[in-house]
């Protein structure tokens, strides 16, 4: 058998064995938010997102220890531009109202506020000069303090909101209802080992696909911000999906702005495994056209939150169009300039 049938083989069974974990993994962890008290927001930004980010995470850090600063940076980038494109494939698949109207909560609107001042932070580091002596950029800490910080600042909304989603007919609340007649050990120890299942899945996939773009040839900037972004992209697009279907819309939402949050963090890890100085000069500057994709991206998302549009073109809403609309022709010119 040939090595590159032999890694599309392994594409497709670790593609099947990550949707079916992917699905009962947000299963439980709906119950395991009310279970907790923690409620859906909180949760998949913690622990969902956390679990989802594994192969973005594994792909990104082995290509910045390779030194090929282009497919780590535009791996991960080009990721969270999917992410969000995801959302918009979400919204179209929920037919009962415009997604971000119907899962408006106050923890979604931060969340897409730090993203965006997350975001801005390694596009930042590019524009500095380089300091001697130093392999980590000073960016890099900011990035990680700027992300707990953010932490609590969700994690204050949670429990003490100071604005509200005006009701209406088409809005799913998080009703946090703990269920006590579940075993907690029982819930997270399943919980977790369908998240190392998931890794796992996510693990194989990305090495398989990695061996098919090898023995393609294609360029760094190609692999990494289209291919590679979408094969590490699954595990957000399957828990996204199977959230919509047992109804938990906060999960779903929070669930894509809570991974792209926890990528920043991935950006700050690649800079730090990468031993031959600053990631952020080493990487040609079209990877951070990723960058300002998804600054955009997020941006109509946030606006699209505070509209709440009921329904749209197609009864999606208008940011939905907008997002999918910025994807399409982001790939087109970004792949052209390869």
């Amino acid at each position: 058998m040939s090595p590159l049938l032999l890694s599309c083989l392994l594409f497709i069974s670790a593609a099947f064995v990550m949707v079916f974990a992917g699905v009962k993994l947000v299963k439980q962890a709906d119950t395991l938010a009310d279970q907790t008290g923690m409620g859906e927001a909180l949760f998949g930004i913690v622990f969902l997102a956390g679990i989802t980010s594994l192969p973005d995470f594994a792909s990104t850090l082995s290509a910045a220890l390779d030194s090929r600063a282009d497919l780590a940076i535009s791996n991960i980038m080009g990721s969270m531009v999917l992410n969000l494109a995801f959302l918009g494939v979400a919204d179209i698949l929920y037919r009962k109202a415009n997604l971000e109207h119907a899962a408006a909560s106050p923890v979604n609107l931060m969340l897409a506020g730090l993203l965006i001042a997350l975001l801005t932070l390694p596009m930042f580091a590019v524009f500095t000069p380089l300091i001697a002596g130093f392999n980590v950029h000073p960016v890099t800490p900011i990035i990680i303090v700027a992300y707990l910080f953010g932490l609590h600042l969700v994690q204050k909304t949670q429990k003490r909101p100071m604005w509200f989603p005006r009701k209406t007919h088409q809005t799913v609340t998080d009703d946090i209802s703990p269920n006590n007649e579940q075993n907690a050990a029982l819930l997270w120890f399943s919980f977790l080992s369908l998240a190392l299942i998931t890794a796992v899945a996510g693990w194989v996939l990305m090495g398989a696909a990695k061996e098919i773009t090898h023995q393609t040839g294609l360029p760094d900037t190609l692999v990494g911000g289209v291919f590679t972004a979408l094969v590490t992209s699954l595990p957000e697009l399957v828990t996204t999906i199977a959230a919509i279907r047992i109804g938990a819309l906060t999960l779903a939402v929070s669930n894509i702005f809570g991974t792209n949050c926890f990528n920043i963090l991935v950006v700050a890890a690649a800079d730090i495994g990468y031993t031959d100085g600053s990631i952020y000069h080493a990487m040609d500057p079209l990877q951070m056209t990723w960058g300002l994709v998804a600054i955009l991206m997020s941006a109509i998302l946030l606006l699209g939150m505070i509209l709440r549009e009921k329904y749209g073109i197609g009864r999606i809403g208008f940011e939905s169009a907008l997002m999918l609309g910025v994807y399409v022709i982001a790939v087109v010119l970004i792949t052209s300039n390869v």
